[in-house]
């Protein structure tokens, strides 16, 4: 056994004990288990955001795309990602607490008085939410097979990490999510700081220079281009992802377990610092094309490893992948919670609403396997089909954004049907347009450049909104002329 192999495996067991020992103490009710008694304060609350969204992209996926896009990568910064939260996330948390809610389902269920709708957010969160975990496996995969040189098998690994954290999901819920997230961020930290920092120096005598050189070799790497990855694209881009981030289930549920609202909004404020180090991350993709100039396609997500290996001994090689197996198994963990949360709250008991509380959190807890299974299979049986998937699923998740916002006004437009049918034809514009590769320019080729680089996401958020907002004028209408009729036909 190698020392890279030896220090993969000693994280991997110390993650799972902090996974297990979180529950000490802890009545696990369900509310408990999912949203640890809405009682998390803000360090807990910073971790267990960052940790949501400081995944396996961050090491294969941020670092690839500095090595394969150059000044387009920059869109990892959107800034826009912590100003929405900080304004919607208080009224949810809120009226979240007012009534009892654990889900993102159970939210607008009861602010449109509708189980049917509660039934179609649930059902598009958990397609959308399969996809998310096998990403996160597939990345596993990679990240544990390169950091131990081959010499674990990337199979046999993801049956062991992924039967870890249904373990300590199914025992300690969210506890154990939040406390592991803990030794993630810190590990991440440390890796990604010092190899930005040192890379750079090591191999061009500082950072000014690395780019320097960047620039002499591959002259407008570093800028937005004017077609294709232009400011229009990124513009775009950002506004999408900025709306499209908390309406994951699983970090729309995250924010319900923060204590107080203040929390929320100071989390939202100190999140963008924790961005910088994606400024780091940057720098090793940089220093990676310089260095290893001919990956192509897919092996351009390898760049990290790439360079390490090329620079370090396989101890610290180890570190590395730990630092990328806990990115990888951290966001599962809250993905298997919230989708169990929702297929036994929002699904199966709206098909049986008798079902006791006791029932549902035992329930909820059988589900943890059952997805973790599903989950699986995909690994290995989804092919590369699933990495379409998930663009598809992102933005299945960001057609509930328009009901979203507007159920937060005083006075609500939307309709019960109108946020059902614009959800609905909002899913179906993506599937329509991911199946068929459209992009703007092939829906309107005669249009200005900016319009065909604008990200293809707009339509389908443009349709949804355009279509609830319709519906909900028409039913509302009928349902006033309803009324009044009925006034009449009384007197």
């Amino acid at each position: 056994m190698n020392s890279a192999i030896l220090i993969i495996i000693v994280t991997f067991l110390v993650a799972f004990y902090l996974g297990i020992r979180a529950r000490k103490g802890q009545e696990m009710q369900l509310e408990q288990w999912a949203v640890a008694n809405r009682n998390f304060g803000s360090l807990i609350m910073f971790v267990l955001m960052a940790g949501e969204m400081f995944s396996t992209f961050v090491f294969l996926g941020a670092s690839g795309g500095a090595y394969r896009m150059g000044g387009p990568a920059i869109y990892i910064f959107c800034a826009l990602t912590y100003i929405v939260p900080y304004w919607i996330l208080p009224p949810i948390w809120r009226y979240a607490k007012k009534h009892n809610l654990l889900t993102q389902s159970d939210f607008f269920a009861k602010k449109y008085n509708s189980k049917a709708l509660g039934l179609l957010v649930a059902t598009v969160g958990v397609v959308s939410m399969i996809p998310y975990i096998v990403l996160q496996l597939k990345g596993f995969q990679i990240i544990v097979s390169e950091a131990s040189y081959g010499r674990i098998s990337p199979n046999l690994a993801v049956w062991i990490g992924m039967i870890a954290v249904t373990i300590f999901v199914y025992v300690s819920g969210i506890h154990g999510s939040a406390w592991t997230s803990v030794l993630k961020d810190i590990l991440m930290l440390v890796v990604i700081l010092f190899l930005g920092i040192y890379l750079p120096y090591h191999y061009y005598g500082g950072i000014k220079p690395m780019f320097e050189t960047l620039d002499a070799t591959k002259p407008g790497f570093l800028l937005l281009p004017n077609e294709g990855l232009s400011i229009s694209w990124y513009i775009s881009t950002c506004l999408i992802i900025a709306l499209g981030q908390y309406m994951w289930p699983h970090c729309f549920g995250a924010s319900l377990s923060s204590k107080d609202e203040g929390t929320l909004r100071k989390n939202a404020a100190i999140l963008p610092i924790y961005q910088i180090i994606l400024v780091f991350i940057l720098f090793i993709g940089f220093t990676a094309l310089l260095q290893i100039p001919n990956l192509k396609g897919a092996d351009t997500d390898l760049a990290l490893f790439k360079i390490a290996k090329a620079t370090f001994d396989p101890w610290f090689v180890g570190v590395i992948g730990a630092a990328g197996l806990l990115a990888a198994l951290m966001p599962c963990s809250m993905l298997l919670l919230t989708a169990s949360t929702i297929l036994s709250k929002n699904i199966y008991k709206a098909i049986k609403p008798n079902t006791t509380n006791e029932q549902l959190a035992r329930l909820t807890r059988i589900f943890v396997p059952i997805v973790a299974l599903i989950s699986l299979f995909f690994t290995f049986y989804g092919g590369n089909t699933m990495i379409a998937l998930l663009i598809m699923a992102y933005s299945f998740s960001l057609q509930l954004f328009p009901a979203l916002f507007f159920s937060l006004w005083k006075k609500n437009p939307v309709t019960k049907l109108g946020a059902s049918a614009g959800i609905i034809a909002g899913v179906a514009t993506v599937a329509y347009v991911t199946i068929t590769d459209m992009t703007m320019g092939t829906l309107f080729p005669n249009f200005p450049q900016f319009i065909k680089d604008l990200d293809i996401g707009i339509v389908a958020i443009t349709i949804n909104t355009v279509v609830m907002l319709l519906v909900s004028v028409v039913t509302s209408k009928a349902r006033v002329r309803a009324y009044i009729e009925k006034r009449v036909t009384f007197e």
